[in-house]
C-alpha cells in the first residue's frame, strides 16, 4: 500500500515548553479524535491537550492547532500527587487514551522506572544509578472525564448533567503507591511477579486503552511471556457512596476482576489499542529499549472475546508496518481518523522522540495518517 500522508498538529509556543529543554510536540504518548478537534498529551505531563481543526484548508496537509487548550488532570481528578510550588511534577505517564459515551477515558503507564546511567559520572556511580528504581504516583490512574460541546468545540467537565443523568469525573480507587487493579494483579500466576519490575526491563507497563460497550482493554508493553503479549480486560462501576470513585467489578472465572487476553505478537508487546466495528486494532511494538519493529494488527472480533483467549498469530491480521527511525520517531498513539469527522477510513499515529525532520517553526510536528485497508480474512501476523 502506497505510503502515509501528513497531519499537522500545531502547539501554541507558549504551552509547548515545559519543564528544562522540554517540549509537548517532542514526546505524544497518545492520541484520540472527537469531531474536528484531536486531544493529545506528552506523557511527561500532567495534562491533556485539545487541537482544533483549522478550517478553510484546500490544498496541503491538514492542520490542528486553533485555539490550543491545555487542560489539567488536577483540575478534574484527585491525582494521587498533586502539583505543589517548588515541587518537581510528579507525571501521570498517560499511555491510553479513549473516548465513548461521552466521556474521555485515559489510563497511566501504572509502571516502576530505573534511572538511567550518566556516564561522564564514571562506571560506578553510572552503576549506582542505574540501581535506583522509583516510581511516579500519577501513573497509578485509570479514570474517565466528561466531554461537553459547548461554544461550537468539546471541551472537559468535571461534573455535567445529559439526558437528565448526571455524569461525573471518576478515577479507580486508589492512591500514590498502587490502585484496585494492581492489587487485583499481585497475586495473578502470570503477572503478579512481574509488578515489581521497571517497564523498561520487561516488567509491568501499560500502553493502549480501548473501550468497547462496557468494558476497558488495557493493552500492556510488558511483560511478554515467551513471545506471547496481554490484554487486560476489565469493567467498571461507579461506588454508591462516591460517584467520583470507581470500582472494579468482578468479570472473569471465580470472581476475579479482570479476564486476560494472550496475543502471539512474534515477541513484540503493545504500544496502543483502536477499536475498529467489533475489531480490536493493536500497534504492536518492543518491550525493550529498541526501536523497532512496529506493526499494526488487526484481532477480529477482539472487542467481544467468549471469556480469556490464547490467540495464535494465525488468527491475527497484519495491517501495516510503521515506520521508525533510530533512537527516534517511536510511534505511540493511533486513533481512527477522518478530516470531517464522519466515517473514518484512516488510521492517525502519533510519535514519542519526534526526529527533527518532523518539526517546522516553533511548536509543529507531523503525525502520519495511513489508509486502512478493508478487514479481510485473517492471516499468519
Amino acid at each position: 500500500m502506497s505510503g502515509p500522508s501528513v497531519v499537522l498538529l500545531e502547539f501554541d509556543p507558549e504551552l509547548n515548553a515545559f519543564g528544562k529543554d522540554k517540549s509537548l510536540r517532542d514526546g505524544l504518548s497518545v492520541v484520540v479524535q472527537i469531531g474536528d478537534t484531536l486531544w493529545v498529551t506528552n506523557d511527561e505531563t500532567i495534562s491533556l491537550e485539545r487541537l482544533s481543526l483549522v478550517a478553510g484548508e484546500n490544498t496541503g496537509p491538514y492542520s490542528y492547532g486553533r485555539h490550543h487548550t491545555q487542560f489539567s488532570l488536577h483540575d478534574y481528578l484527585r491525582l494521587p500527587v498533586p502539583p505543589r510550588d517548588g515541587a518537581d511534577l510528579k507525571e501521570a505517564d498517560v499511555e491510553g487514551l479513549d473516548y465513548k459515551d461521552g466521556y474521555l477515558w485515559l489510563v497511566g503507564s501504572h509502571s516502576l522506572k530505573r534511572k538511567k546511567p550518566k556516564l561522564q559520572d564514571g562506571a560506578k556511580k553510572a552503576q549506582e544509578q542505574m540501581a535506583q528504581v522509583s516510581s511516579d504516583g500519577n501513573r497509578y490512574l485509570v479514570a474517565r472525564i466528561p466531554v461537553v460541546e459547548r461554544d461550537g468545540t468539546y471541551t472537559l467537565a468535571k461534573k455535567d448533567t445529559r439526558n437528565g443523568k448526571e455524569r461525573t469525573a471518576a478515577q479507580l480507587h486508589g492512591n500514590n503507591k498502587r490502585n484496585d487493579l494492581t492489587e487485583a494483579l499481585r497475586e495473578d500466576e502470570h503477572l503478579g511477579s512481574f509488578m515489581g519490575i521497571p517497564s523498561k526491563d520487561n516488567g509491568f507497563d501499560i500502553e493502549g486503552l480501548a473501550v468497547a460497550g462496557e468494558r476497558l482493554f488495557i493493552g500492556l508493553r510488558g511483560p511478554v511471556l515467551r513471545g506471547w503479549a496481554v490484554i487486560l480486560e476489565v469493567e467498571l462501576k461507579e461506588d454508591n457512596d462516591q460517584p467520583s470513585t470507581l470500582k472494579l467489578k468482578a468479570i472473569g472465572s471465580n470472581d476475579r476482576l479482570y479476564r486476560k487476553h494472550f496475543l502471539h505478537l512474534g515477541g513484540l508487546g503493545i504500544r496502543d489499542l483502536c477499536v475498529q466495528g467489533s475489531d480490536l486494532l493493536i500497534l504492536s511494538g518492543p518491550t525493550m529499549d529498541l526501536d523497532g519493529p512496529v506493526t499494526i494488527v488487526r484481532w477480529p472480533k477482539g472487542t467481544d472475546p467468549k471469556g480469556e483467549s490464547v490467540v495464535p498469530a494465525s488468527e491475527l491480521e497484519r495491517v501495516l508496518d510503521v515506520p521508525y527511525g533510530r533512537g527516534v520517531d517511536h510511534a505511540e498513539g493511533m486513533t481512527l481518523f477522518s478530516p470531517d469527522g464522519g466515517t473514518a477510513s484512516s488510521l492517525l499515529v502519533v510519535y514519542d522522540s519526534a526526529s527533527k525532520n518532523r518539526q517546522s517553526g516553533r511548536s509543529t510536528v507531523a503525525a502520519d495518517v495511513f489508509l486502512l485497508p478493508p478487514a479481510s480474512e485473517p492471516r499468519r501476523a
